[in-house]
């Protein structure tokens, strides 16, 4: 159905991190793609990373006041209900100025209140759940929803099967369109374009674990003359890390607070250690790169340990847990990134779990449900 120009309405909530805006911006380029005269509305959460990347991207968003539980200082709560209200009524508000065609919920505080309000209001619903641990507020949702995209088997647990569709993790279009070979990735990142080479990434905010075990391994980073690191350290991390790294003297690691051409940075590595959200995971199956993952043990159902042992399962990835990283993480990727037949059996099996063209699969569902609609 490409090049329609029928003037349909999409809405799309939710954010928080990058492992939910890149998909929902995935989804939106494929609608745009399908049908240039769409209207897109994203909504996400005042003050989160979605309130600057969507305008980037080229879409309009409106951010509501909500925030999440605070399971710690529960008299907090009240603070969060207050604006989970104010969030229900400004969604209310949103529908009726937009009317859409379909709301989209990609998981995050936002998609809660606004998708809550659009299934009151009978407007068709899909959700996406990046996770193998279903989410909260998709879990929510799930009993009116239309339909209910997923990237793992076995999701049944947490929604009505008939409802379910496996589809995959959408993922940034350029990290698979990049051409260039591992020597010629390798030069644009700045480094040796002949040593084997670890990127290192805790996510778009960084990973305190992560780099405060590449900190205390630094020197015996420095005595693996055959090995090189790109580091991203993460923003809040950044000062920290160059002063370890430049105290330390060792030559064969490149810090930097953020990649911005992650294309070039996976494309240049033989190892990526991460951290296992669902998004990264994604791009390592599609990209078939071997990895160690250490899961942040701060998230909701400590839901990337679920996500990184589906990989293990399969001997897809190597896993370190957080609270062995200090005493593991360096050893474990000296050791695994010299190892020409292992790093090519995690690179192998990790590929045949990808499942490709997600944001395509995605967006035919949103179709079927269009039509089932305006029939």
């Amino acid at each position: 159905m490409s090049g329609n120009n029928q003037r349909i309405n999409v809405l799309v909530s939710g954010g928080g991190t990058g492992g939910h805006i890149f998909p929902a911006l995935s989804i939106a380029n494929e609608m745009r793609r399908r049908y240039p005269d769409a209207r897109i509305l994203f909504v996400g959460a005042e003050g989160r990373m979605e309130m600057e990347k969507v305008p980037a991207a080229g879409y309009n968003i409106i951010g509501l006041p909500v925030s999440g539980f605070d399971r710690k200082h529960l008299l907090r709560n009240f603070k969060v209900v207050a604006r989970l209200l104010k969030s229900m009524g400004l969604a209310k508000k949103i529908l009726r100025d937009f009317k859409p065609d379909i709301a989209i919920g990609v998981g995050g505080y936002a998609s809660g209140p606004m998708l809550k309000a659009a299934q009151k209001q009978g407007i068709p619903t899909l959700l996406q759940e990046q996770n193998s641990y279903a989410g909260v507020t998709n879990k929510l949702l799930a009993a009116k929803a239309d339909c209910i995209c997923v990237a793992y088997e076995g999701m049944e647990r947490f929604f009505p099967q008939d409802k379910i569709v496996l589809t995959g993790n959408p993922v940034r279009r350029n990290l698979l369109d990049c051409g260039a070979t591992p020597e010629q990735a390798r030069q644009a990142m700045g480094v040796d374009p002949n040593k084997k080479t670890i990127l290192i990434i805790g996510g778009s905010l960084g990973a305190r674990t992560i780099n405060n075990a590449i900190i205390d391994g630094l020197n015996r980073i420095g005595e693996a003359y055959d090995v090189q690191v790109i580091w991203q350290t993460g923003k809040i991390y950044d000062q920290q890390c160059s002063e370890a790294l430049n105290v330390s003297g060792v030559k064969n690691v490149t810090q930097m607070a953020f990649i911005s051409n992650m294309d070039m940075a996976y494309r240049a590595a033989d190892l990526v250690v991460s951290r296992a959200g669902a998004s990264s995971i994604s791009e390592l199956q599609l990209l078939g790169k071997a990895s160690i993952l250490v899961p942040s043990p701060n998230v909701a159902e400590d839901h990337q340990t679920k996500n990184a042992l589906a990989l293990v399962k399969r001997d897809a990835a190597i896993m370190v847990t957080d609270a062995d990283a200090s005493a593991q993480l360096v050893d474990t990727m000296l050791a695994t990134v010299t190892d020409g037949e292992k790093i090519s059996n995690l690179g192998n099996n990790v590929s045949q779990m990808a499942l490709r063209d997600a944001a395509e699969h995605i967006v035919d569902e949103v179709e079927k449900i269009i039509q089932r609609n305006n029939a």
